[in-house]
């Protein structure tokens, strides 16, 4: 992997015609030891988030000891980066070929469900493979309500009464129930884990059975880019400030005897990731560019992550370049011929951006690389390494992807 100090340095020196991502390790180590520094238990990174091999081995040697696993590429994935890790399958919902390998060929003594049939499942296999129940957790997936950039309670989670009843269930048969829930990705309301600490507090109060321990799932927000345009938001405490004030509140509900789990994504790989894309057209407030949703843009698409973005002009073009940088918004097309593949909030960027001008996305690290697609036959799957973090790089005027989006745009 090459290395370049800043992402223009980059993009000068290939000219890429294909995207390319600027992978920042200094970046990922740095956000995966503070958030393990600030927390109490054990920091389960969710591959789902970004299951890249260099992300998954960097952080092992960062010091990340276990991770969320939902699906047996994952736990291949994270058995190649870190052998001796602790994995949790924390998928409410699996295959008895899924439980089957995890139990057995993995080692996985950690699961997550939301209903008796689940246990079930799991009991017949532990019972076929003659292992002991009480060396395995089954942590009862509880239904949670906040806010969130996408939520994940429409799917899973059990209501506090029912969780009442498989956390006895589970109990009797042997096996050491536990207790998890999932407040979403990108949480906008930090009172949020407080309500769902009050579930867990409520179902533990009730549940004839010992809580073996307490997985607080993930959510934690990371940092992206803001549009100067409109009124600042709250601004997010900084993660260890959060994890504090999750600890408190833990305490506040009796839970602090429990061992504790969490399931970090976003706030620890977000940052360590940016791509470089090139215009290809600009056409009116139209740009055109080599990625797009159905490649590491998917977040973008949503409206609902504000990325920072920075335009790297091409030195060759400079004679019919236009003067001002001032920033104006592009609706932002994709590379694929499909007409949905448009970013849905557009980008502000300096005015004079141009076709053959490369504009670098940051803080794209979650999602992006692991929804990707190979449709149409576009694939980004080139990296570079780059040593400054996106938002201290000087280099050019940085602008960003609107959350919300405005009228009289000539692409409209």
């Amino acid at each position: 992997m090459r290395v370049f100090d800043n992402g223009r340095d980059a993009a000068l020196a290939l000219r890429p015609d294909r995207p390319v991502y600027g992978f920042r390790p200094s970046v990922l180590r740095a956000d995966a030891r503070e958030f393990m520094s600030a927390f109490r238990g054990t920091t389960a990174y969710a591959v789902k988030t970004n299951d890249e091999p260099v992300i998954l081995k960097t952080l092992a040697d960062a010091g990340v000891r276990a991770f969320d696993v939902a699906s047996p590429a994952e736990f291949a994935a994270a058995r190649e980066a870190a052998p001796a890790a602790s994995q949790f399958y924390m998928h409410p919902v699996k295959a008895q070929a899924d439980i089957r390998l995890a139990l057995e060929t993995y080692g996985i003594r950690s699961l997550a469900l939301d209903h008796e049939d689940e246990v079930a499942k799991i009991l017949r296999i532990v019972r076929a493979l003659d292992l002991d129940p009480s060396d395995i957790t089954l942590f009862v997936r509880l239904a949670t309500k906040g806010h969130a950039a996408y939520e994940l309670s429409k799917k899973f989670g059990a209501a506090p009464s029912h969780a009442v009843e498989l956390v006895e269930r589970i109990g009797r048969i042997g096996f050491r129930p536990g207790l998890t829930f999932h407040v979403g990705s990108q949480v906008e309301d930090l009172d949020t884990y407080e309500r769902a600490l009050a579930t867990a507090a409520w179902v533990r109060s009730r549940a004839d059975a010992e809580i073996a321990a307490l997985d607080i799932g993930g959510g934690f927000p990371a940092r992206y880019g803001h549009d100067p345009k409109r009124k600042a938001p709250k601004p997010m405490p900084p993660v260890g400030d959060l994890l504090g004030k999750i600890h408190d509140e833990i305490e506040e509900w009796g839970l602090d005897d429990l061992p504790l789990i969490a399931e970090p994504g976003r706030v620890i790989v977000a940052r360590s990731l940016s791509v470089i894309v090139r215009v290809l057209l600009k056409k009116g407030q139209r740009v055109y560019i080599n990625d797009g949703i159905w490649s590491s843009l998917s977040d973008a698409w949503t409206g609902k992550i504000t990325l920072p973005a920075r335009l790297i002009p091409d030195p060759a073009r400079r004679a019919k370049r236009g003067k001002s940088e001032k920033l104006v918004p592009f609706r932002v097309m994709g590379a694929t011929c499909d007409s949905v593949d448009i970013l849905s909030r557009p980008f502000w960027l300096p005015e004079n951006v141009d076709t053959g001008d490369w504009i670098e996305i940051g803080h794209i690290g979650a999602y992006s690389l692991s929804l990707r697609t190979r449709f149409n036959g576009f694939y980004p799957d080139t990296f570079v390494e780059i040593t400054t973090p996106f938002e201290d790089d000087e280099t050019g005027k940085e602008g960003f992807a609107t959350v919300e989006s405005r009228g009289g745009m000539a692409a409209e």
